[in-house]
């Protein structure tokens, strides 16, 4: 079962002021004795390489934007997801422009199971009059299932926060693309004007002002497992360089420094990912480090490499 650190690498530009002062021993020392292979993605990609690197290892197959990982989520959740199409709906926060938002992260929004509860009851017959079913998993995890849903493609949650978007573009092709827009327009003058919005933005918190839609797809069957260590991903997403590296510190500290020989460890930066897999070197590849010859790649160059 591999482990996948998402966000592990910083925004190319800010590599030469974070990386420098990263010390991970833990990591140099696996570097040292695993293979690394390389996922290169693009940055219109619609999934995360933290995501296609969670796929891959449960077994799940889809095309970019089209992972169902709502499906798998759910299980997670305890949910059964039964023979539906279903649809992570997260609640969050847009920052509305003239043309397009700004999504923010949802883990600002502090929301609690009780004021999610009461956003997810009042949105729920707005989607059961359109044929969908509604289902709570967490505070930041609702589910919708309809089989309009099939073959929705779009940017998933973590391609799309801090991000200039225009929703009307999202699969804009899709035969359900108009009524889908409709009813997010529905939900956003229904949530404007809810009761515990306006009780939240008098108390300077963020109101929950749309919902998110993504992940969509019926349920596959896994065929393995993956563990998430998410610990960087407040951090970056926030900008905090300090917190991230001192996240990453505790990280490599608490982790990897025992690394298991027979797991693989996965980082992913916004756009690529590497995976460190077990490998046993050869008698020319010890000769070669013992030289000092052909010497794995520091913490740094590697997390570098990443976009």
């Amino acid at each position: 079962m591999p482990l996948i650190v998402p966000f592990a690498a910083p925004p190319p530009a800010l590599a030469d002021a974070v990386l420098p002062a990263l010390a991970l021993p833990g990591l140099q020392a696996l570097l040292a004795r695993r293979r690394a292979v390389r996922d290169d993605g693009a940055a219109d990609d619609l999934n995360a390489p933290h995501e296609r690197a969670l796929a891959r290892a449960v077994g799940l197959a889809g095309a970019d934007g089209e992972l169902p990982l709502a499906a798998w989520s759910m299980g997670r959740d305890g949910l059964d997801p039964g023979d539906r199409v279903w649809g992570l709906l997260t609640p969050v926060h847009w920052q509305v422009g003239l043309d397009e938002v700004v999504v923010t992260d949802p883990a600002m929004l502090d929301l609690g199971e009780g004021e999610s509860r009461a956003l997810f009851d009042a949105v729920r017959p707005l989607f059961e009059d359109d044929g969908f079913v509604l289902l709570w998993g967490a505070p930041l995890r609702w589910y919708a299932a309809h089989e309009r849903l099939r073959h929705w493609r779009a940017p998933s949650l973590d391609r799309s926060i801090g991000q200039r978007i225009d929703p009307r573009a999202v699969d804009a092709g899709h035969p359900a693309a108009r009524d889908l827009r409709r009813l997010q327009n529905e939900v956003q003058m229904l949530l404007h004007a809810h009761p515990l919005n306006e009780a939240r933005d008098s108390a300077g918190r963020l109101p929950v002002n749309s919902v998110w839609l993504s992940g969509c797809g019926p349920r596959q069957r896994p065929t393995g497992d993956a563990e998430l260590d998410e610990r960087l991903r407040g951090p970056f997403l926030a900008g905090d360089w300090a917190a991230w590296q001192q996240a990453w510190g505790a990280l490599d500290a608490e982790r990897l420094r025992a690394w298991p020989a027979d797991r693989s460890l996965v980082l992913c930066g916004a756009c690529d990912g590497v995976t460190l897999q077990p490998a046993a070197a050869s008698p020319w590849q010890r000769l070669k480090a013992g030289l000092g010859l052909g010497a794995a790649p520091t913490p740094a160059q590697l997390l570098a490499s990443l976009r």
